[in-house]
């Protein structure tokens, strides 16, 4: 029992990660309006930022998160131009093989620049364990729950208690209403963009310091992870699509209590299929909201 109880632990705690992943999707998507295939470089920006912000200036958490966010915040920004911006008014699949494209590139980029090998981000935070009762849970994961947790209420009262915020759900739930009320629907579109980047990065930085590394080529599996999470919550559906994260984070973990670790991917993917072929809307019992 201890066992399960401490896996679902695990499994909460990586939830919650893959759910703020998704949250950052679900915004691009929503204020953009275009899926996008760059998402997993820019959380392996995010983690590597991290790594060298803590290489040199110390095990700084709250720095590294700043500026894993700033650095994906700017990559948005390259993404959003050379992506998006263009083709607004072509058809989808244009700016979809666009973002593939760029994919491609940060990625072999980031491998000529970091090398092809996982670099090790250790002891950010120390190990201490708190036991309540039989559950083990690590200094770690609580700092983990509490910065998704913090991150998400945020993010929340900008979209609703801002102006900004107003705006940007504005533009998700109409651009041609939003340009008709004299919103800047470009610069508003760009920066929803690099919200949903930053939020990726901040994703990258707690998985680094989660598994204690970063890789050239991680953005790959997780980037499915946050668009397949985003899915689950019908893409748009910024709550659904945390929930959809937190469910395959959990799920990943039981799974690897009936098996192992190399086979949590198939239970991942195995319940998003599973779930689809049943609700292929989603958690939502309708389409899901734009942001």
């Amino acid at each position: 029992m201890a066992y399960v109880l401490n896996q679902l632990v695990n499994g909460l705690c990586q939830g919650l990660i893959y759910a703020l992943l998704a949250i950052g999707y679900s915004v691009i998507v929503g204020v953009v309006g275009m899926v996008t295939f760059t998402y997993g470089e820019v959380i392996m920006i995010g983690a590597f930022t991290a790594l060298y912000t803590f290489s040199y200036f110390g095990n700084n958490l709250v720095l590294g998160i700043i500026t894993s966010f700033i650095s994906a915040w700017i990559l948005g920004i390259f993404i959003y131009y050379t992506c998006y911006k263009h083709f607004m008014n072509a058809p989808r699949h244009i700016s979809l093989l666009c973002t593939i494209g760029f994919s491609m590139l940060v990625k072999n980029l980031a491998q000529i620049i970091f090398g092809p090998n996982q670099k090790p981000m250790l002891n950010v935070v120390d190990n201490t364990v708190y036991h309540i009762g039989v559950i083990q849970i690590q200094k770690m994961q609580i700092i983990i729950m509490v910065v998704v947790v913090v991150l998400a209420v945020l993010l929340s009262l900008v979209f609703n208690k801002t102006r900004w915020g107003i705006t940007l759900r504005a533009v998700s739930q109409d651009k041609t209403a939003a340009y008709m009320m004299g919103i800047n629907v470009d610069k508003m579109a760009m920066i929803g963009n690099c919200i949903g980047c930053g939020l990726g990065g901040v994703g990258g930085t707690l998985l680094g310091i989660y598994y204690q590394m970063a890789q050239a080529t991680m953005g790959g599996s997780y980037g499915m992870k946050a668009f397949s999470s985003s899915v689950l919550g019908g893409l748009t559906d910024v709550p659904f699509s945390a929930l959809g994260g937190l469910c395959l984070g959990i799920i990943e973990n039981i799974g690897i209590m009936i098996s192992s670790a190399s086979f949590r991917d198939i239970f991942a993917f195995g319940f998003l299929i599973l779930v689809l072929i049943i609700r292929p809307q989603g958690f939502k019992s309708k389409k899901g909201n734009r942001v």
